[in-house]
């Protein structure tokens, strides 16, 4: 079930959602979808606030589609992870994504939406509360894929995997984290 809602998610499960407004039908190739992927994790993260640090994690590609990684480094306190999570599913709301599914687990909660062209995207709390942040494109046109020109907020890690854990205190969003 996790493996059908994951396919779901990125757009590439079903006929029906390889042929829709996004991806091959448009034209649109990896590249092109990357930066799309881009732009709508830049987005949600400028719509934060109080601002979190993140940093890029890894881009992968598939058969057909691509998906692009944001990591935040801001330590997101118990107290304050439902009040994280709230105000960005109320961005992609705004943002006229369609919410598909909100998993209110207590340690690993997570909200699924996706854009009208196709794109899943995502934010989850994994281990030690850190926040990650994918986006899936829908199926597109093959082609290679260059390093995310967004500049992240704080340190870089350029050529560091795994990314280390939430190391940034925010007077806000870190309130109650020990």
């Amino acid at each position: 079930m996790a493996l059908t809602f994951g396919l779901a998610l990125s757009g590439c499960g079903t006929e029906s959602m390889r042929q829709s407004d996004g991806g091959k039908k448009s034209g649109m190739d990896m590249q092109q979808a990357a930066e799309r992927s881009d732009e709508m994790l830049d987005a949600v993260l400028k719509g934060i606030e109080p601002e979190v640090e993140w940093a890029h994690g890894p881009t992968t590609t598939r058969a057909c589609g691509v998906t692009r990684r944001r990591t935040v480094m801001t330590i997101v306190s118990a107290e304050r992870r439902e009040m994280f999570l709230d105000r960005v599913e109320t961005f992609w709301r705004d943002s006229d994504y369609r919410i598909k599914a909100v998993n209110n687990d207590e340690v690993f909660p997570a909200v699924y939406a996706v854009t009208k062209s196709g794109f899943g995207i995502s934010v989850s709390i994994r281990g030690k509360g850190q926040a990650f942040f994918e986006a899936d494109s829908p199926c597109v046109k093959e082609s290679k894929v260059a390093d995310s020109t967004s500049e992240p907020n704080g340190k870089a890690y350029k050529g560091v995997y795994p990314l280390p854990r939430p190391n940034v205190r925010s007077d806000f969003w870190s309130a109650g984290a020990s």
